[in-house]
């Protein structure tokens, strides 16, 4: 019979966790995290996964863990239940109505993501660090990187961690500790987020996204809405995406927390935005009926190459974040010019002709890939992949005045092909089939090059996954640069993350 008294208790890493019985679901970076801490911690564990890799495995084994390989719920609901667990702690992937976490819940067994149970850890080493927690649909990897950065610059031990690839675990287990922990959260680890109290949080926009995970878009941003909850100092929201606002107002904060927004526009009160090309602070400064701070220009990151409008955004939430945690707009000036974008995303990889070729693989959605478009004048716009399931219609209608040309790839091609065709028949499209003796992105270089001018831009922004041709959108984004230097043999001048 599980204990869930004696776990509920347990709210710190120097409580006693020891002979407890906890299975671990998933065996990625964040469920092998999870088993080492809990090893660590005295208990026995035991993960149970589909498949693993084999590192991962071994190193079970040398830690101390348990592990199950079992394929299919059914399989793995046998050794669960043979456990007899008091705990079950699951990897973010796992859905709320996964079958083997509604059982564990009808049986009176205490389930926990990783993020519930990282913050009853987090004061291992000395006085826990604050946390400042990123969401939204897009653009919370370039967020959570931003604000450690500028973080970083104010003089503070900061880690960027969480969905962003580094199990906040791991960060807290560091024997040196942190000040700020800038904790990147997927809508997936929202929906079993718990109790946790952010310094202070932010979600960036909302967009239709996992839609198939989630059951419903209310859903969807009834989880991102957790992200606010008992937030202490700072809620920051997007100006220009009202769901947010709403989420905000509709959030549960500890007493003196303060509504902050963001956005491209002349900023309110207790806001960020832009006068004149330059970016201000109107929230965190005593005069800020009559007066704002400068943090920089858009000149200035222009010449950085941090200029693309749904940068800035992100540019102006990260510095909401680190203002409200001490940093100065000073600091935060400086932290931008050392700064710069993860590789595909909006990364040029070439100019050759007077032509640009930009990507921007990491645009895996439409509201993602959008941005993109709306940062060039003139497109040949290389789109298409897994579209799952999202109605593209709208999306291509909004971009079209833009559209030199449209080089459509991936599985899901007929939706958007028809899509064109009603909204853009004038556009010349071009539909890469598979071939046995040309790589996807060799034709589309070659096609491209066809139909683009000088002062075009050639813009991979799929708006749809990877996995049907592409291991992932690093990869589909590495294929099409090693495509286009070898199309450009060498004389293009590219600039990584610059435009």
């Amino acid at each position: 019979m599980a204990d869930t008294t004696r776990v509920e208790a347990l709210t710190s890493w120097h409580h006693d966790w020891s002979g407890l019985t906890v299975a671990v679901l998933g065996l990625g970076v964040t469920g092998f995290s999870v088993a080492d801490t809990l090893v660590e911690l005295g208990c026995n564990v035991t993960v149970i996964a589909a498949g693993a890799d084999p590192e991962r495995e071994q190193l079970l084994q040398v830690i101390g863990s348990g592990f199950v390989r079992a394929e299919g719920n059914d399989e793995q609901l046998k050794h669960l239940n043979a456990l007899d667990a008091d705990l079950v702690i699951v990897s973010p992937g796992y859905r709320p109505d996964h079958p083997l976490t509604t059982w564990a819940t009808d049986n009176g067994i205490t389930v926990w993501g990783d993020i519930q149970l990282s913050w009853r850890l987090r004061d291992k080493v000395g006085k826990p660090a604050d946390w400042i927690v990123v969401t939204g649909t897009n653009g919370k990897t370039t967020t959570t990187q931003l604000a450690a950065h500028m973080l970083l610059a104010g003089g503070l031990r900061v880690a960027p961690v969480g969905n962003i690839g580094v199990p906040v675990l791991d960060a807290l287990r560091d024997p040196a500790g942190y000040d700020v922990l800038v904790v990147e959260l997927s809508s997936f680890q929202l929906a079993r987020l718990g109790h946790i109290e952010p310094y202070s949080s932010v979600c960036l926009n909302i967009a239709p996204d996992h839609l198939d995970w989630h059951g419903s878009l209310e859903q969807y941003i009834a989880d991102k809405a957790n992200i606010y909850e008992n937030t202490k100092h700072a809620c920051v929201y997007n100006r220009a995406d009202p769901v947010t606002e709403r989420m905000v107002e509709g959030a549960d904060v500890q007493e003196g927390a303060r509504a902050i927004s963001f956005g491209l526009d002349t900023p309110q009160v207790s806001g960020f935005g832009i006068v004149d090309g330059i970016l201000c602070d109107r929230a965190f400064l005593d005069d800020r009926r009559s007066s704002a701070l400068e943090i920089t220009t858009i000149e200035h990151l222009r010449s950085l190459g941090l200029d693309a409008p749904h940068i800035v955004q992100n540019i102006l939430a990260a510095a909401a974040l680190a203002r409200s945690r001490g940093v100065t707009p000073e600091q935060i000036a400086a932290a931008l010019d050392g700064f710069g974008l993860d590789k595909h995303r909006v990364e040029r990889v070439a100019v050759h002709n007077e032509i640009a070729w930009i990507d921007d693989s990491k645009a895996t959605n439409t509201h993602a890939a959008s941005a993109s478009l709306r940062s060039f004048p003139s497109i040949v716009w290389i789109v298409g992949g897994l579209l799952k399931g999202v109605d593209v219609d709208e999306f291509v209608s909004g971009h079209t005045d833009r559209l030199r040309g449209v080089i459509v790839i991936g599985a899901d091609r007929s939706e958007l092909t028809a899509a064109f065709a009603r909204h853009a028949p004038d556009v010349p499209l071009f539909e890469v089939t598979p071939s046995e003796t040309k790589s996807v992105m060799a034709s589309v270089v070659e096609y491209a090059a066809t139909i683009a001018q000088p002062g075009d831009t050639v813009l991979l922004a799929p708006a749809a996954a990877s996995m049907d041709q592409f291991t992932n959108y690093g990869d589909r984004g590495n294929k099409f640069a090693e495509a286009v230097r070898e199309y450009v043999g060498g004389e293009a001048d590219g600039n990584s993350a610059s435009q």
